[in-house]
C-alpha cells in the first residue's frame, strides 16, 4: 500500500507543478502583449529590412532608422532622392511578414 500512495503523491506533485509551468509560460505572452513568434518574426523583419537600407548604394551612407512593430515597418532619417526612397520601399514591402511600409525619410538637401 505505502507504494501506491508514493506513485500518488508523486504523480500529483508532478501534476501541480505541470499546471503552474503552464501557468507561467502562458503569462509571458500577455505581459507584452506579443507572443513569441510575433517577436521574432518582427526582429527578422528588422535585420532584412535594415540589410536593405545597408545593402542600397545610395542609401547606405545615410542615416535611416526601420523601427518594426507587428509586421508595420516605419523608416525615419534621410535620403538623396525620391527615386532611392521609393527603391528602399519596394525592396521591404517584398521581405517576407511585411503588412505595410510607411517612409517618413526627408530629402537632404544638397549643398
Amino acid at each position: 500500500m505505502t507504494d501506491s500512495r508514493g506513485l500518488r503523491r508523486k504523480f500529483v506533485l508532478m501534476t501541480v507543478l505541470m499546471v503552474f509551468g503552464l501557468a507561467l509560460f502562458s503569462g509571458c505572452a500577455t505581459m507584452t502583449g506579443e507572443t513569441a513568434g510575433e517577436n521574432i518574426d518582427d526582429s527578422t523583419i528588422h535585420t532584412k529590412a535594415t540589410a536593405a537600407v545597408i545593402k542600397d548604394p545610395d542609401a547606405q551612407y545615410f542615416k535611416i532608422d526601420v523601427s518594426v512593430t507587428k509586421g508595420e515597418v516605419v523608416l525615419t532619417g534621410f535620403v538623396n532622392s525620391r527615386q532611392t526612397e521609393d527603391r528602399l520601399v519596394a525592396k521591404i514591402r517584398e521581405i517576407r511578414g511585411v503588412t505595410s511600409v510607411k517612409s517618413l525619410l526627408k530629402l537632404e538637401e544638397k549643398k
